[in-house]
């Protein structure tokens, strides 16, 4: 296992480099670059630049340099000094933006994932168990109905609900005299109370999916010798249950771990953009449009980075969990 951790680290370093140098050159790919996007920004505002001006301006951020060039600089600061470079848009340091948006972008992640896991595990151990039954229908219903319905109409759904029947602000995480706020325990209970909303929408396509695989994985499972064998024995049936078949059952929840790292950064950027969420997404899905290149370009390296080192985790708790899938 020490072995397969270390090759895999290994294989780590050309794939980020690879992954960091196709972002860059994707990300300039569009005609045009930040500044004809800010230039055109200003003209619908009834501002003109001339083609002087456009032109100081790409030689100030270095965009009139050759992309490898610009690559090159780009990456030797991040190896060399932890300088993801500076944003065009913004005017500050990458790093700053990027890891000021993680904090809330990890709570909203980590409660999601909470939701989903404590909803879905027994619910899809239920609707196994009880196969074919009116609960299971119910259930096999909902999960259907979880998986059709758009996140961004449920958001809007439960956007209504909350500010007609609660009369509560959807607007962001936080309220207006918390916004810029110091962290208290009276913010972190007004995080809470708004948290509710996103975590919902974020958790019911989720949640649905797994449970329809932990009711399939589970059906396979039950139907096996060793489960017969065991129930012949004088095991009692939740001690089998959650002793065997349901450990065997668990491994999707476990792959989870792959997809949720980079879920971090990129998450679901429609649902943040109709609830106005200060997360990772809505900046990722700006600095794209503004072609903010130093600022996608990190974007887009987390989440490769976080994509292998998911994968990685997956593998590891995968292997202690399951011993059929040790190399050895």
């Amino acid at each position: 296992m020490l072995r397969f951790i270390f090759k895999r680290v290994l294989w780590m370093i050309p794939a980020l480099f690879a992954v960091s140098f196709l972002a860059f050159v994707l990300i300039q790919l569009p005609p045009g670059d930040f500044v004809t996007n800010y230039v055109a920004t200003l003209a619908a505002s009834n501002e003109i630049i001339d083609q002087n001006a456009a032109d100081a301006l790409r030689e100030r951020f270095g965009l009139g340099e050759p992309m490898l060039l610009q690559y090159g600089k780009w990456i030797w600061g991040i190896l060399v000094h932890g300088d993801f470079g500076t944003s065009f848009e913004w005017q500050q340091p990458v790093g700053d933006l990027v890891w000021e948006r993680m904090a809330l972008t990890l709570t909203l992640t980590l409660s999601t994932l909470v939701a989903t896991w404590a909803i879905a595990l027994p619910i899809g151990i239920f609707s196994a168990v009880r196969k074919y039954t009116i609960g299971d229908y119910i259930v096999t219903s909902i999960s259907f109905f979880g998986l059709a319905i758009p996140s961004f109409l449920l958001a809007l759904v439960l956007m209504y609900i909350a500010v007609v029947i609660f009369g509560q602000d959807v607007s962001g995480l936080f309220s207006d005299e918390y916004q810029n706020a110091p962290w208290t325990w009276a913010k972190v209970a007004d995080l809470i109370h708004h948290l509710w909303i996103p975590v919902i929408i974020l958790a019911v396509s989720g949640t649905a999916s797994l449970i329809r695989v932990m009711r399939a994985n589970l059906l396979d499972e039950l139907n096996k010798p060793y489960v017969t064998t065991a129930r012949a024995k004088g095991l009692s049936e939740f001690r089998l249950l959650m002793k065997y078949p349901v450990r065997i059952a668990l491994n999707p929840f476990i792959s989870t771990i792959a997809w949720l790292l980079p879920n971090l950064v990129s998450g679901s950027i429609v649902v943040a953009v109709v609830l106005n969420l200060p997360t990772a997404a809505p900046l990722l899905l700006q600095s794209l449009l503004a072609q903010d290149m130093y600022l996608a370009g990190a974007f887009v390296l987390l989440i490769c980075t976080l994509t292998l080192i998911g994968s990685l985790v997956s593998d590891i708790l995968l292997a202690i969990a399951d011993p059929r899938i040790r190399l050895e």
